[in-house]
């Protein structure tokens, strides 16, 4: 989809449909969404007048304009109440009007900023909620969809356009946009990459689609191969990959915006691109879903996308682990004991729970790196989605400064996070008889206890645990969420790391 902004009439702009919007409770409309009314002689008026048009928030009007404007079609988009109008609801707003305009008939779209006139929201951040909402809420993966009756599926917008009548604004909203689609183009990739099947995206695959973003000139890129993974002592990691005929890969991208030592933020993700449980199987039921286990190593690879995009003034690392977790006749056996990248001994009760393992090694390499601040971020227990369903992601951290400012940064992107407790009563739980810690803890506390374990390869490095495994997909369409997986954290991360430029 191409986005800009222009100065302009929003009711003299050529597009297959134009959008404008009205508050619950107005019932003379002004602005761009009069001027509309004025050139088709009072109909978004009349249609108040009716009780058809009200403003409630999710309302979407579609008129037939029959040549008194450019436009075909006039489509007039309820805001709710002023109140409770803020920059998400632009964001959200957005994207449903998008996928409502997903109709073969429907190219190009010329829309106001929704929020920036009598809502009062600053215009610069209406717009790249506009953008970032359109991106995000046309997003479909089709890929594999072939047969002629899915041609309607196939149906998305071509060009957007943001029309704004004071040409003062322009140069800033254009910026703004541009910034909303940078961050929903690393969004949809997650998304892409999470959709697609394990048989079509395995270690080796995920590194090539890592290679493409790092291709950027900013980007620097190393794929570390087993033989080098057994060298650097990283037998947590190795451990996972034992059962898989597929060769592990740890994908490391990095990003020197600043050129100092080391790097202000490493983003750590999990990459098991197909996890049936190991030795430990999971039932089969559910099982397919298990593709999208590498969310988090998707995630980080997305938003190194964005922050080339963006160059920010700060040092920016990712590292991804990527492997299968297979049953094999060389898998790695409950009770077994391997050696992490940084000496620590690891007793293995549970082979499903591999994705900490590869997470230890990565967070150890982080920190030979140089990093100063660490996040990781993975599909990690189904407890989190126990404790808090699909409404937001659980956080776990030892650094409350690092918490706040992901949490400022996640609540930029119009995520939700919850801070679960990390007391050191809960590391109790995965003391082992015959190693330094167990990969469990055992039922209670499972999220908690599963970033208490991560916690050992940390070295007291400012650092925060993102458990993702209840939102990474979505049963429905909402908002700017889309069915399938859902591509949240990643424009989280980016707000994150682009924040490091300020100091």
């Amino acid at each position: 989809m191409d986005i800009s902004v222009v100065q302009g009439d929003i009711s003299t702009t050529e597009a297959d449909v134009v959008i404008v919007n009205l508050f619950e409770g107005v019932t003379s409309p002004g602005g761009a969404t009069g001027a509309v009314d004025r050139a088709l002689d009072g109909a978004i008026s009349k249609l108040i007048e009716l009780g058809d048009i009200r403003g409630k928030a999710g309302e979407r009007t579609t008129i037939h304009t029959f040549g008194k404007i450019p436009a075909p079609r006039v489509l007039v988009a309820g805001l709710g109440k002023a109140d409770d109008f803020d920059v998400h609801a632009v964001r959200n707003l957005s994207a449903e009007v998008a996928r409502a305009c997903r109709k073969p008939a429907v190219n190009t779209v010329a829309t106001v900023v929704h929020g920036a006139g009598i809502g009062g929201l600053d215009p610069d951040a209406c717009a790249q909620a506009v953008a970032e909402g359109a991106l995000l809420g046309a997003y479909q993966f089709l890929r594999y969809k072939t047969e002629a009756d899915d041609d309607d599926d196939k149906a998305a917008i071509g060009k957007l356009t943001i029309v704004e009548h004071d040409a003062s604004k322009v140069e800033g909203m254009a910026a703004a946009a541009n910034r909303g689609r940078v961050m929903a183009e690393a969004t949809n990739l997650a998304r892409d990459l999470a959709n697609e099947p394990a048989n079509n995206l395995n270690p080796t695959d995920l590194a090539g689609r890592a290679a493409e973003v790092a291709s950027a000139p900013n980007l620097e890129l190393e794929v570390m191969e087993e033989e080098e993974m057994e060298a650097k002592g990283m037998g947590s990691l190795l451990s996972v990959a034992r059962g898989s005929v597929q060769p592990a890969k740890l994908v490391r991208i990095s990003y020197k915006g600043r050129g100092g030592e080391g790097y202000d933020l490493a983003l750590v993700g999990k990459g098991i691109t197909f996890d049936t449980g190991g030795i430990s199987i999971k039932p089969a039921q559910g099982m397919e879903a298990m593709k999208a286990d590498m969310t988090g190593a998707a995630s980080v690879i997305a938003a190194m996308q964005a922050v080339a995009a963006l160059a920010p003034k700060a040092d920016i690392l990712a590292i991804a682990p990527c492997t299968e977790n297979m049953p094999g006749g060389n898998a790695t056996r409950p009770g077994d004991v391997v050696s992490a990248m940084n000496g620590k001994t690891i007793e293995i009760l549970n082979t499903d729970a591999e994705g900490r393992l590869v997470l230890a090694d990565g967070l150890c390499y982080a920190r030979e790196l140089g990093a100063r601040h660490l996040v990781d971020v993975a599909t990690l227990t189904g407890a989190i989605s126990v404790a808090l369903g699909d409404q937001c992601y659980g956080l776990m951290t030892n650094n409350d400064a690092l918490a706040k400012r992901f949490e400022t940064a996640a609540e930029a992107a119009g995520e939700r996070s919850w801070r679960l407790p990390m007391f050191k009563e809960y590391g109790d739980q995965l003391k082992s008889n015959v190693s330094v810690v167990k990969n469990i803890g055992g039922r209670p506390a499972g999220s908690i206890t599963a970033a208490k374990f991560l916690e050992h390869f940390v070295d007291e490095k400012p650092w925060v645990h993102l458990d993702i495994a209840g939102v990474d997909m979505a049963s429905k369409d909402k908002g700017w969420i889309t069915k399938g997986a859902s591509g949240q954290v990643v424009r989280a991360l980016v707000n994150l790391a682009v924040g490091f430029a300020d100091e």
